[in-house]
C-alpha cells in the first residue's frame, strides 16, 4: 500500500469513528496531544515495542489532517523534511542516545 493511500484510509476511518471536525472547526488538539504523551510513556516503558512507535505515527497523521492537511500534503512534507534533515549539520555528540541531539542552528 502506498503512503498516500494509507493516509486516506486512515482519515476515512478517523472521521467515521471520531468525527470529521478539525482544529479549524472547533475540535481541540489537546486530547490528541495527551494521547501522544500517553503513547510516549508506553514507549519509555518498552522502547522495543514497534506498535507503540506506530501509534505515535498514526496520531501524528490524525493531527495533520485535523489541522487541515491532505494525504498528499503529508506525503510531500515527509519527504521534504527528510531532505532538509539530510542537509543539516549535526554536532559531535555522545552516541548513547541518553541526550537529545539537535542540528547546528545558523546564527
Amino acid at each position: 500500500m502506498e503512503l498516500i493511500e494509507y493516509i486516506k484510509d486512515h482519515i476515512s476511518l478517523s472521521k467515521k469513528v471520531f468525527g470529521d471536525n478539525t482544529f479549524r472547526t472547533g475540535r481541540s488538539h489537546k486530547g490528541l496531544i495527551e494521547h501522544i504523551k500517553k503513547e510516549l510513556d508506553e514507549i519509555d516503558q518498552d522502547p522495543t515495542d514497534l506498535y507503540e512507535w506506530i501509534d505515535v505515527i498514526i496520531l501524528a497523521i490524525d493531527g495533520a489532517w485535523r489541522a487541515g492537511f491532505t494525504a498528499e500534503d503529508v506525503d510531500l512534507a515527509l519527504f521534504r523534511k527528510q531532505t532538509v534533515n539530510f542537509n543539516r549539520i549535526y554536532p559531535e555528540h555522545d552516541k548513547s542516545g541518553k541526550e537529545p541531539v539537535e542540528h547546528i542552528r545558523n546564527s
